[in-house]
């Protein structure tokens, strides 16, 4: 006894399971998050691949996860931000992260940014003043398998440093100024980038080491950035 035979045409249909059509979806919601960033003006290639590549949500606390995708800011444990993907990707473009560099960031938050300068192909120190912070970051790069590309420090990343040179080095954070104790760790040809409160404002600025050992400061457009703060937290 044979089986019904197929209606013209039927074999042809594909199937899609609900996992097919989940990740259907996903691919949609991606290709918008990216094109909102090259309708803000970021163009970067390699920054718009990374934020694709990177995804968002393992980062983002779970009762925000369908936002995502979206370019806004977050609240994180311990009174912190996640900070907006645009303002990341303008961050990212300043620093002009190159493959191979040595970067110091300051404020590891949920790791997002860690994980993105790692996939730009940067050995990422990054510090961060709290304990349960760090933890979930650590915890979020593995599940992106890039755990082994960023060493995550808990301490004060604007304290001094001894002997320790960096290529680049990010402050996830607004300041009323750049301290010495950070722009001293900008090896020749280095570069900060972050954000300083003028007026009541952050704004992004950009701090280079020339060739003669002097550093010469930019400032940029106003950027939405939470304040960084020194020290470590003494609970959480």
């Amino acid at each position: 006894m044979t089986g019904e035979r197929p209606l013209p045409g039927q074999m042809d249909l594909p199937f899609f399971s609900e996992e097919q059509d989940h990740l259907a979806e996903e691919a949609v919601e991606v290709g918008s998050f990216i094109l909102s960033l090259r309708a803000r003006g970021i163009r970067d290639t390699a920054i718009l691949r990374a934020m694709e590549l990177i995804p968002r949500d393992v980062f983002a606390p779970r009762r925000f996860a369908d936002l995502s995708r979206s370019d806004v800011a977050l609240p994180l444990p311990c009174g912190q931000t996640m900070t907006s993907p645009g303002t990341v990707a303008m961050m990212l473009m300043a620093l002009g992260v190159q493959e191979g560099h040595r970067v110091l960031e300051i404020g590891t938050g949920t790791g997002y940014v860690a994980a993105l300068l790692a996939q730009l192909g940067a050995e990422v120190h990054s510090v961060e003043r709290f304990n349960t912070l760090a933890e979930s970051a650590v915890q979020h790069l593995k599940i992106v398998d890039l755990a082994l590309r960023v060493k995550i420090e808990i301490g004060d990343g604007l304290a001094q440093r001894v002997r320790e040179r960096f290529d680049r080095i990010l402050l996830n954070g607004a300041v009323l100024s750049i301290p010495s104790t950070v722009t001293s760790l900008l090896g020749p040809g280095g570069r900060l980038v972050g954000a300083q409160t003028i007026e009541g404002f952050p704004r992004l600025v950009r701090i280079d080491r020339l060739d003669d050992g002097q550093l010469r400061q930019e400032l940029g457009a106003n950027l939405r950035l939470s304040p960084l703060v020194t020290g470590v937290a003494a609970t959480l």
